[in-house]
This record gives structure tokens, C-alpha cells and sequence, in this order.
């Protein structure tokens, strides 16, 4: 069932009366690495050459993973494959909480603005290594010099339109089902009954499309985004 008594995430732990506190995005974010973790261990433990049991679901992950990147990116850029397959599966992770009753780390916008940071950085470093100093300087005044501004603009709202992308599409799913479940409870309860019977079957395609198809697909465009803009950015080593 969710639970979106505010819209802001609530706080968990408080530290020096309270101006250092971890908020229950945190923890949630520490809940699905730790899952994360464990699953990765359970796939990869007693690896051999001839793949069976959990390493062959391991395999085909990653396989999975190094050719979308390379159909997406290019052969040479298959460096960059377990960056992409962890925050696809970190993200999907997160997006689903709600699946469990727990507020989806990515309906915090600090997570998503996070995340989306670290991809900015990624692909401005990428950038500047594939490029040189000099050319990194220089593709800001591609074609003409008067482009500089529209470019360094360019550069910094693309991790805003990410971050705010993933945070609008999660959170505003989170508080549609936390009106729709509200809703079905006081109509259970109108109906005489102490038991909210209604939340049971009705909200299941619902759930299907805002905890799982939602969640899936964003963290698919997270990710494709992060790829096309990466390899944007090294256009000219193609």
C-alpha cells in the first residue's frame, strides 16, 4: 500500500538535534543497494567455465547489458557497459518500491538530481578525454563562436531535463496510487465495512502500469539517454 502523507520524503534518523538527519529515501536507496548486492553474489558465486544454475541468469544479464551498449554506443565503447547495467538495475530498484509499500527513492528529486550528475560528469569527462583540453574548448564554438553560450546552456540543462524527467514520471505515479488506494478505503468503509476490501483486486492494473511498466521504461530512457548523449560527446571517434 503507499503511503505519501507529504510529498517530501519523511526523516529517519536525526543526528546534533537534528541538523544532520538521513531521510527514508536514504535508507530505501541502502535497502535496494544492499539487495543489489546480495542478488549479484548469489548469480556469481562458484563461477566456471561452463555456465550453470544462477550463472547462467548472470550471464545472460550481462550479455545482455555489453550489447546494448555496443549496438547503442559502438564496440569501443563497451567500457562503459557496467556503469549502464548498474544504474538500470539501481534505478529499476528504486522505482519499484512502491511495488513493496515503500516511497520510490526516484520520487525524491535530491536522488534523481544525483544520479543525473553523475551521468553529467561522466559524459563531460568522456568528452574531455576523447577530445583533448584544446578540443573540448573548441566543439563549444562548433560551427560558430556566437554558439558558445547556446552550447555551455545546452551542457548544463541536460541533466536538469534528466533529473526532473525521472522525478516527475515516479513521483506523480506514486501519488496517483496513493489516491486511488485512499480512495477505494473510504469506500470499503462507506460500504459498512471495517476491512478496506476494494484495495485487494481493483488497483492491480494500475499497479501493473505505475510499479512496474512505468518503472521499467524510465529506467530504460535514463539509461538510453545517458548512452546517446555519451556517445554524442565522442561523435568524432566513430
Amino acid at each position: 500500500m503507499h503511503s505519501l502523507d507529504h510529498l517530501g520524503p519523511k526523516k529517519i534518523f536525526g543526528f546534533l538535534d537534528g541538523q544532520i538527519f538521513i531521510t527514508e529515501t536514504v535508507v530505501n536507496a541502502w535497502i535496494v543497494s544492499i539487495v543489489l548486492i546480495i542478488l549479484a553474489l548469489i548469480l556469481t558465486r562458484k563461477m566456471e567455465k561452463v555456465p550453470k544454475g544462477p550463472q547462467i541468469i548472470a550471464e545472460l544479464i550481462v550479455g545482455t547489458v555489453y550489447n546494448m551498449v555496443k549496438n547503442t554506443m559502438g564496440p569501443k565503447a563497451e567500457k562503459y557497459a557496467p556503469y549502464i547495467g548498474t544504474i538500470f538495475f539501481f534505478l529499476l530498484g528504486c522505482n519499484m518500491l512502491g511495488l513493496f509499500g515503500l516511497r520510490p527513492v526516484t520520487s525524491d528529486i535530491n536522488a534523481t538530481l544525483s544520479v543525473a550528475l553523475i551521468t553529467f560528469g561522466i559524459i563531460q569527462v568522456s568528452s574531455f578525454r576523447s577530445r583533448g583540453a584544446l578540443g573540448y574548448a573548441k566543439h563549444f564554438a562548433d560551427p560558430m563562436p556566437f554558439m558558445v553560450p547556446i552550447k555551455v546552456l545546452e551542457e548544463v540543462v541536460f541533466p536538469i531535463s534528466l533529473c526532473l524527467r525521472l522525478f516527475g514520471n515516479i513521483l506523480a505515479g506514486a501519488i496517483i496510487m496513493c489516491l486511488i488506494m485512499t480512495a477505494l478505503e473510504s469506500a470499503s468503509l462507506s460500504l459498512g465495512s471495517s476491512v478496506p476490501f476494494l484495495q485487494i483486486f481493483i488497483p492491480l492494473v494500475p499497479n501493473l502500469f505505475f510499479d512496474v511498466f512505468e518503472p521499467v521504461l524510465h529506467a530504460y530512457i535514463f539509461c538510453t539517454l545517458t548512452m546517446v548523449f555519451t556517445k554524442n560527446a565522442m561523435a568524432h571517434d566513430h
